[in-house]
């Protein structure tokens, strides 16, 4: 850490491969690599790429009351995960926004919570509120490990060569033990770009050795390393959100499209009550996707009108790499959430033609469902 400022056990490893290197979250981080955003956007989406996500929190929960506090603070239903599944969630406030969205995975001997960076303190104090009323521990385990990911339609080619067991065997959001280049992990299938691909959590050891081993096993066939700048234009094509732009704590679920994450049916959890008034009056507002007519960058901030008058704010905006186009998301009023509905981004003060569209924006990726 230096000046308050974290760092990945692969911050060296960056440094040689010069990358472009920001704050993020509370880390240092990569943000690009000498050949570009773009460049590694294209790779991803045409060969694979490797991102280093170890800023992320990852938190052990173990013990008795273990599911029964998950249920608790978390929106989804956690009952239904099986062993070596995993299941996105929320955790919400009793007035039903959201403090994070996160993914729980269930182990043999516990489970895994795994929560944003920025959020990671909040969401930890937030959780040992209510952890000893249900006989649970809750331990912080993000800086004995890192966590590494492999993306892109060859992902599964490359990653097959370092471990020991069948990839094509694990579906999506379904994890394993196993080793990879001789280092022990939990591989995962997830991802956070629409195209296939895994995510290795292992020790802070192995961080190095793994992202090594991964890079030349992939070289011949186009794997690079990927920073953050490509990481949220992938994100953004598949209309996949980021906590702190696109959700947050004056935000539900509901309002923000995820209420395929949300059960209410489950028993009681934190914000259920507000999350089904919610839900009988209809949301006010709604996360949209959009996109603009003629080029321009709609970027985080930049008003929204629809017939010359303010309705909202663009969280996420871009130039798509893939489409070529401005492409964003915006928390709109519900009678402009239609698609095709007529809108303007105001960039630079000038507005400029947009519409709604449904997202995924992208969607030709490799992801395996």
């Amino acid at each position: 850490m230096e000046n308050g400022i974290r760092r990945t056990p692969l911050y060296g490893e960056h440094l040689k491969s010069q990358a472009k290197i920001v704050e993020f979250a509370g880390y240092h981080m990569p943000v690009y690599y000498p050949t570009g955003i773009v460049a590694e956007h294209n790779a991803v989406r045409n060969a694979a790429g490797l991102f280093d996500v170890s800023h992320m929190g990852v938190f052990d929960i173990s013990g008795p009351g273990a599911l029964d506090l998950i249920q608790y603070v978390t929106t989804n239903d956690a009952a239904r995960i099986a062993e070596w599944h995993a299941q996105y969630t929320l955790l919400c406030q009793e007035d039903g926004c959201a403090l994070d969205d996160c993914i729980v995975y269930r182990l043999p001997d516990r489970y895994m919570l795994v929560v944003n960076a920025g959020t990671r303190e909040r969401d930890l104090e937030w959780i040992l509120k209510f952890s000893p009323a249900y006989g649970a521990t809750v331990v912080d385990r993000t800086d004995e490990g890192a966590l590494l990911a492999v993306q892109g339609p060859r992902a599964e080619q490359i990653l097959s060569g370092l471990v020991d067991v069948d990839l094509s065997g694990i579906r999506y959001f379904r994890c394993t033990a196993a080793n990879v280049a001789g280092h022990r992990a939990i591989v995962s299938r997830t991802g956070y770009t629409g195209e296939d691909g895994f995510e290795l959590y292992i020790s802070a050891e192995s961080a190095v050795p793994v992202w090594r081993a991964l890079l030349d096993a992939g070289d011949e066939v186009g794997l690079v390393a990927v920073g953050l700048g490509a990481r949220d234009s992938l994100r953004l094509e598949m209309g996949y959100i980021l906590y702190g732009n696109d959700l947050d704590d004056q935000h539900t679920p509901l309002e923000a499209g995820l209420g395929w994450a949300v059960d209410l049916d489950k028993g009681d959890f934190i914000g259920r009550a507000a999350l089904v008034r919610q839900q009988e009056d209809g949301p006010r507002q709604r996360l949209v996707g959009f996109s603009l007519a003629d080029r321009g960058f709609p970027r985080h901030g930049y008003e929204v009108r629809a017939g010359g008058e303010p309705i909202g704010t663009v969280t996420s905006g871009i130039i798509s790499p893939t489409l070529g186009k401005g492409i964003g998301l915006a928390y709109v009023p519900t009678e402009f959430a239609r698609p095709d509905t007529a809108i303007d981004i105001v960039i630079r003060d000038r507005p400029h033609a947009a519409h709604i569209v449904s997202t995924p924006f992208y969607r030709g990726g490799s992801i395996r469902r």
